[in-house]
Parts: C-alpha cells; sequence; structure tokens
C-alpha cells in the first residue's frame, strides 16, 4: 500500500502493474504478497469491532472493506485522489485524500488507526506517528505493520526503491515510543505449508518471488502461490528478529498529541 508524494506512474483505472506495492485480491500471481499483506487485517478485525477506525495508506482498499464489517465507521484515507477513487469504485468506504503527516481529521476522533505497509514509504514516519497520536482518542489504538528490516533486508541495504525507511524490531518501538506506550509489537510468519516447501526446496519462497520474474515460474510453483490464502501465514511474538513482518500495536501516551 504505497503512499509517496510524486504523481502516480500509473494509470489508477487501468490494470494493476505487478510490482508488489500495490496487491489486490483479484491478481492470481500475486498472491504471495496479498494474502501477507491480509492477514494483518484479518487479525485486527477483531480490535475494530464497533470503531471508529481510520486506514492509513489505504491503497487498494480492500483492507479498508474488511474492517468495515465489524467497525462503526470506517474512513479510508491515501494521499493520491486516482487511488482512492478506484478504491471507492470498487468498495462501499468513506474515504478522504490528505497527506498523513497531516491527516485532515479531528483531533481525539478515532477509536483505532491502522496503516499496513506504508510508514516504510514515508518520508517523516515520526510525524506520521505524531498525527495518528492526536487523531486518536486517548482510550485508542493504533496498529502498524511494515516489512521486518532484518530479514527483508539482511544486508544493511534497502532492497526496495519505493522504501523510505527499513525498521527492525527495536527501530520501530523507539519511533513508536516518542508519541504511544508500546502495548506490544508481534510479527508475521509463513505457516506450516509455506515452511514445507521451503524446506524441500532448500530455499526462500520470498527470495525465490523477488528473484525470479512471473514468466519464468513454473506451472507448479504458480499453483502453489495462487492457492495461498491467510491460513499459510501466522502472527506471533516468537521469534521476532526472524518475522517477515512487524506488527505493532499501541496506546498514545496523551502527553504528545496536540488538539486541533
Amino acid at each position: 500500500m504505497r503512499i509517496v508524494s510524486e504523481p502516480l506512474t500509473f494509470d489508477a483505472d487501468e490494470p494493476l502493474p505487478l510490482t508488489g506495492e500495490r496487491t489486490a485480491p483479484d491478481i492470481p500471481d500475486e498472491r504471495y504478497w496479498f494474502v501477507r499483506h491480509a492477514v494483518a487485517y484479518r487479525w485486527v478485525l477483531d480490535r475494530a469491532r464497533d470503531a471508529r477506525v481510520l486506514d492509513a495508506g489505504c491503497g487498494e482498499g480492500y483492507g479498508a472493506a474488511m474492517l468495515a464489517e465489524p467497525a462503526r465507521s470506517v474512513i479510508a484515507c491515501d494521499l493520491e485522489s486516482p487511488v482512492l477513487a478506484r478504491a471507492q469504485r470498487r468498495y462501499p468506504i468513506a474515504g478522504v485524500v490528505g497527506n498523513l503527516v497531516s491527516i485532515p481529521l479531528r483531533s481525539r476522533s478515532l477509536d483505532l488507526v491502522v496503516s499496513m505497509q506504508t510508514i516504510e514509504h514515508l518520508h517523516s514516519p515520526v510525524d506520521f506517528l505524531a498525527e495518528c497520536a492526536r487523531i486518536l482518542d486517548p482510550s485508542g489504538a493504533l496498529v502498524v505493520t511494515t516489512p521486518n528490516r532484518l530479514t527483508f533486508s539482511p544486508d544493511g541495504i534497502v532492497r526496495n526503491p519505493f522504501h523510505t525507511f527499513e525498521f527492525a524490531p527495536s527501530d520501530l518501538q523507539a519511533a513508536l515510543e516518542r508519541s504511544f506506550v508500546v502495548e506490544q509489537i508481534l510479527g508475521v510468519f509463513h505457516g506450516p505449508k509455506i515452511r514445507w516447501w521451503e524446506r524441500r526446496h532448500r530455499e526462500s519462497i520470498t527470495e525465490r518471488l523477488i528473484r525470479e520474474p512471473v514468466p519464468a515460474w513454473s506451472d507448479t510453483f504458480r499453483r502453489f502461490i495462487h492457492e495461498l490464502d491467510e491460513d499459510d501465514f501466522t502472527i506471533s511474538d516468537a521469534s521476532l528478529d526472524r518475522s517477515l513482518d512487524l506488527v505493532a500495536v499501541a496506546r498514545p501516551r496523551g502527553d504528545t498529541a496536540p488538539v486541533r
């Protein structure tokens, strides 16, 4: 779910290009990345029950649509108006165009802010987190996911040209603690089916997807990717440094969020 300041590099009304940055449920070859994103949305559904929710960096809108089922209300926010319009044509969601370091919503007006795979794209993630603290009710919560730098870019070089910052667990904790009390940091991991594939082939499925272009996939590998679902990933606090993505839950500190 990319949210950046440069102009769109594709026509929002055309089929989605396979960059890995915007993924959607109806692109079979992107199924691994979609499910890896969607499992975190599914995990947060219980927290969204009867809540006033913001999906910050909504991208294609499927996450906001998932949250809308249990929530009292959901607002989807994206910087790019054509992308937000595309999401609203597909899903019955309320939306607002806005920069995530200056969100056009009232202070203390939300119970839950969800931001999935977005913070790593922002030029000022600390300002974004402070803005999340401002718009949250003091009893509210923030849920953020982001790739784990320790496994996504293990050599220390940011490998995704769309990423501005990448976070290890300690980095994310430190950034959050400027405006929040961190409740927990968990990790997204491969489930048994994917781990079985990795043992059998003696390679990381993520590395293969990054390395091997779609036209080079074997029919067997393509079927395997197309059949993945949310149950093929797990979220836990075990071996956090080896997780694929980080899932942080935090609550406003109450002494850092200006009211406006």
